[in-house]
């Protein structure tokens, strides 16, 4: 089974949400529903990017990778460059 990694973008917040899944379509369903959370202060969080990996593991080890950066400018040229 494929994983990937994900990020969302909300307008609303103009924040960025990094995530791993391995089905990118339902979990943001999740993000959208009424939960708890960071993503339960926007409703309109929409996919902006996915990679594909080929193991939870891999997906988990770039997540955490690209959140480390904490760098809104690297995670928007990584966006743009898979556009």
């Amino acid at each position: 089974m494929n994983y990937f990694v994900y990020i969302l973008y909300s307008k609303t917040l103009d924040k960025y949400y990094i995530g791993s899944t391995n089905d990118v379509v339902n979990r943001l369903k999740k993000h959208l529903s009424n939960h708890k959370g960071y993503t339960s202060k926007a409703k309109d969080w929409i996919v902006v990017y996915q990679e594909e990996c080929d193991s939870k593991e891999v997906a988990v080890k770039r997540e955490f990778s690209i959140k480390k950066w904490k760098s809104r400018k690297m995670i928007e040229v990584l966006i743009e460059k898979n556009r």
